[in-house]
């Protein structure tokens, strides 16, 4: 069983988010928490890819058109840190 934590500033973006991107965040945690990140790779609709540049080391996964969920896996703890979800803007703010 893996185990989601959200980066504090991510609650304030949750609430602008459009009720079918956050739908399938939701989908997108349930899916993480029992299948890992190996469960992401069946659905093909979640687009996960490693990222590469400022963001090496994170991973992305499609939400909807322009939405993603940027996240860093710590596999010795089993722990996925959702570090923002954006609307394809992967500049560092």
């Amino acid at each position: 069983m893996w185990q989601i934590y959200e980066h504090r500033s991510l609650q304030r973006r949750l609430k602008r988010l459009p009720s079918d991107i956050l739908k399938r965040y939701e989908k997108w945690k349930d899916i993480v928490e029992f299948s890992g990140p190996a469960g992401l790779k069946l659905i093909r609709g979640f687009n996960d890819e490693s990222l590469m540049g400022e963001w090496k080391g994170h991973r992305s996964s499609r939400l909807g058109g322009q939405y993603r969920v940027i996240y860093r896996l710590e596999k010795s703890e089993f722990l996925v840190m959702v570090v923002d979800l954006t609307a394809h803007d992967y500049r560092r703010k």
